[in-house]
């Protein structure tokens, strides 16, 4: 009698884009669900790998995405192997990007590592951070200059010699740079290759990555069997759409929700998503059931909104968020009332116009963003509309206290 296939836990399947190898059977080099029974049977538990390259400062929901699939390998009582490119960022990954990225420095780098390790949860109880760093055993972080650093010339140019150039050129972001006549620098061909050591030097046993990591985690799987490892399973997920509805999360895109927006403006932010992305966002932020939820589709971005808020600061500041949010919007009720994070007015000379004011407290990056805002008529001064970018305030007595709105989904209460 055939012995029965195991399935894949539902925590594993779960937003699960792509698997590969699949092939269904009882060979734990082919099957992810027999590996995993495998490390259960000897209690071994499956190495995880997750590489980030930390080219920015601020990590969105869009990336959280990986995070929480790791963190449930971790509460599955598995290892999440966190691997900072502090190297590799120095090249930077060349998916989806249609130029050569500029290169950053170490110290820049080091200081991105650590502000993405904060936000992650270094320091924190497992149950208020995205990963668990205290419960021995569940967590590793190696930054792979450790090991990339080293390498020689001649192990490099094995590493060269492994892929060649049409295989390169078949992935797609190369390919298309490539027919369009946008300059290739050699050494971001060098990127996939370093990204598939690093799971030779971890003995990676899956790899999770986004759609577009396909290619990197195919190379890491024959770098392995180059150095006869088992080669790992490639576990990938969706790239989050952004607020906009139409464009990945991306900051250079302004349509990301930040792990660092307050409760507030986190909240107000996702009870706007269109309707067509709640159901996503409810797959890949939360561990809600869509079937046992409202239908009701305003009722769903409400109840996804609190479930992603909660994820981040738990169920009071949460529901506090969705309070003051329907109080600031309705046009009803008493704003001072509502828990709005309050910025500082100490820094500003006064008189100041109202674009300025806007770009000074960090609502806008720029005075031209401000003015374009103003005028779009997505600013408001205590419920009223601003008009003019060029409106004066000629004392701080004439704004502490008050909150200033932009949009509908962000406020700040205007401190002295």
């Amino acid at each position: 009698m055939p012995e029965k296939l195991i399935s894949l836990p539902a925590w594993v399947n779960r937003g699960k884009a792509d698997l590969f190898p699949s092939v269904r059977g009882m060979n734990p080099d082919q099957d992810l669900s027999a590996r995993l029974q495998e490390a259960l049977s000897n209690k071994r538990p499956l190495r995880v790998k997750l590489g980030i390259d930390p080219t920015g400062s601020d990590i969105h929901l869009g990336h959280t995405i990986l995070f929480r699939k790791l963190r449930a390998f971790q509460d599955a009582g598995h290892t999440a192997v966190l691997i900072i490119g502090d190297f590799t960022a120095r090249i930077g990954d060349p998916t989806g990007k249609s130029n050569t990225r500029v290169q950053l420095t170490a110290e820049q780098v080091e200081a991105n590592a650590t502000t993405y390790l904060e936000q992650l949860g270094l320091g924190q109880m497992p149950e208020h951070s995205l990963l668990d760093f205290s419960t021995p055993g569940r967590l590793e972080v190696h930054r792979n200059s450790t090991w990339l650093e080293g390498l020689d010339l001649n192990y490099v140019i094995g590493l060269l010699s492994s892929v060649t150039v049409g295989q390169m050129l078949a992935k797609e972001d190369f390919g298309n740079r490539y027919t369009a006549g946008i300059p290739i620098s050699l050494h971001e061909f060098l990127y996939p290759l370093l990204q598939g050591f690093d799971s030779v030097s971890v003995n990676a046993d899956v790899e999770l990555g986004g759609t577009d990591q396909k290619f990197n985690i195919a190379v890491g799987r024959d770098l392995q069997r180059r150095h006869n490892q088992r080669p790992q399973f490639g576990l990938l997920l969706p790239i989050l759409v952004g607020l906009d509805g139409v464009q990945k999360m991306s900051k250079s895109l302004e349509n990301t929700v930040s792990l660092n927006d307050d409760p507030l403006s986190m909240y107000s932010k996702l009870e706007k998503v269109p309707d067509a992305l709640v159901r996503d966002y409810l797959t890949l932020l939360t561990d809600l059931d869509y079937e046992s939820l409202n239908v009701n589709p305003r009722e769903l971005q409400k109840e996804m909104a609190l479930a992603v808020t909660a994820s981040r600061y738990g169920w009071d500041a949460a529901k506090s968020a969705q309070a003051d949010a329907a109080r600031l919007t309705s046009g009803s009720g008493d704003v001072m009332d509502a828990d709005v994070p309050e910025v500082s007015l100490a820094g500003l000379r006064f008189p100041v116009k109202a674009f300025y004011l806007l770009s000074a407290v960090g609502l806008c990056v720029s005075s031209s963003e401000a003015r374009r805002r103003i005028q779009g008529g997505g600013v408001r001064l205590e419920g009223q509309k601003i008009t003019d970018p060029n409106q004066e305030f000629l004392d701080s007595r004439d704004l502490i206290g008050k909150v200033l709105q932009l949009g509908k989904k962000t406020f700040r209460r205007l401190g002295s």
